[in-house]
């Protein structure tokens, strides 16, 4: 799949280059889940200059710095002393190469360090400190693992932490790039096949190109029936992606975590249900980590409500584990069995009710791309669900709001009902506001 987007960071990523180049080395920290296409940005932003890429596996460290040494050698075009066992003094040298001639210099998985060698980190923070301002090096360092990549540069007691001049999250596609991808590889989709896309990626650059490679040789592969077909199937990558992606982040005690992310998945939205889901355990720690360390969990409040309101639910920020969950953990057993004809015709059973509740996602993304709201969220009366508007999005006039309920097919709309609640709201929650109220569906996407 060709390259997409990325245009802001690359044009950063050039900057900064430029000014470690002509001034002093910069460094520049890239953060972003797995598969998000980390590396392909930075490749293609240092396509046309003198770059080294090194990516640290899980190795000894005198193994790796001897397949660093190949690797600079062969990228710069320079000699490396033989026999480094130390990324210490692998480093220090690439240091002082930089006050000669100009280079960036990737370390990807950083975060990887931890498990080969934690006093790398310091030792990195004492050249650099030494080396910055007389050399012209651009050091980029990426890792997938985000509450390490956090932990390693944003807390202050760690040796780096005030070191990176930048840090850049990469995000998933936006909606215009995913329309654009799916156009380019099935000019005829319709809005129900772009809704499948993005529920089953969530806009994740590496899902999509599977599927888009996948219709390179099936016509009907980004069809939604195609697509379910493609991921379900025996050695689909898609099954163990999930798992593999939080025991990155969680380690071996991922019990609970995973319990909880099932529970919300699973539509228990609230602490009291996810907690009676575990059999009443005390949880609010972990579902703190899994919002601030591991960003993998959302926090909902009603609009405009105080940041103490007891009336919260949660959410997964990621649609792809959102799907995982819901499929392809809770139906581990036919997995193992490998009835794979059996849970495909489950999923497409309920596409039409699941992908109803990912709408919702979609248009919320929808309107915060389109900049024309200071605040979008959703209002839910405390106590029963009579009154609950699927998302209330405020202008960036004072006194307007829009008011939207979300439905797969315009024709089950009530405008009648939404009036009632568009009053209510302004009544509870924004008086004085003109409140347009409007019903978004397939048709507008």
């Amino acid at each position: 799949m060709q390259f997409y987007n990325r245009t802001r960071e690359i044009e950063e990523l050039s900057r900064i280059r430029e000014l470690a180049f002509t001034d002093h080395s910069r460094m520049t920290v890239i953060t972003g889940r797995r598969r998000i296409g980390k590396t392909s940005l930075i490749m293609k932003a240092n396509e046309k200059t003198p770059t080294a890429y090194l990516f640290v596996g899980r190795k000894d460290e005198a193994a790796i710095c001897g397949e660093f040494s190949v690797t600079v050698s062969k990228a710069l075009n320079v000699f490396v002393p033989e026999g480094i066992q130390q990324f210490q003094v692998l480093f220090q040298y690439l240091m002082e190469l930089a006050a000669r001639q100009p280079f960036t210099l990737v370390i990807d998985e950083f975060q990887e360090f931890l498990n080969i060698n934690p006093s790398v980190y310091h030792d990195m923070q004492h050249l650099w400190d030494q080396y910055k301002d007389r050399s012209r090096m651009h050091l980029i360092l990426s890792g997938s693992v985000y509450s390490f990549m956090q932990k390693i540069f944003q807390d202050s007691r760690e040796p780096l932490f005030g070191r990176a001049d930048t840090i850049i999250k990469i995000s998933a596609f936006d909606l215009t790039t995913i329309k654009k991808i799916l156009k380019d590889h099935r000019s005829r989709y319709g809005n129900d096949e772009l809704l499948a896309l993005y529920a089953f990626t969530g806009g994740i650059p590496k899902y999509i190109e599977m599927f888009c490679d996948n219709s390179k040789q099936n016509p009907d592969g980004l069809s939604i029936p195609g697509m379910i077909d493609f991921m379900i199937r025996d050695n689909s990558p898609f099954i163990e992606e999930g798992k593999y992606l939080l025991i990155e982040e969680f380690g071996k005690n991922y019990g609970v975590y995973f319990s909880i992310l099932d529970a919300v998945a699973g539509g228990r939205n609230t602490q009291p249900e996810i907690a009676a889901a575990l059999g009443d355990k005390s949880i609010g720690g972990q579902i703190k980590r899994l919002i601030e360390d591991y960003n993998i969990l959302v926090r909902h409040r009603p609009i405009l409500a105080k940041e103490g309101t007891q009336a919260v639910r949660y959410e997964l920020a990621d649609n792809f584990l959102q799907f995982w969950f819901n499929y392809l953990d809770r139906y581990r057993s036919m997995i193992e069995i490998k009835n794979f004809t059996g849970l495909r015709s489950i999923i497409k059973a309920d596409y039409t009710t699941y992908s109803g509740k990912i709408l919702e996602r979609y248009f919320r993304q929808q309107l915060a791309e389109s900049q024309n709201y200071r605040d979008i969220g959703s209002w839910w009366e405390p106590r029963g669900d009579q009154y609950e508007i699927d998302i209330v999005a405020l202008g960036m006039e004072k006194d307007r709001a829009l008011a939207v309920e979300v439905k797969r097919q315009r024709g089950k709309y009530k405008p009648t009902l939404l009036a009632a609640k568009v009053e209510r709201l302004r009544e509870k929650v924004l008086p004085g506001y003109e409140i347009e109220g409007r019903c978004l569906s397939l048709e507008d996407m």
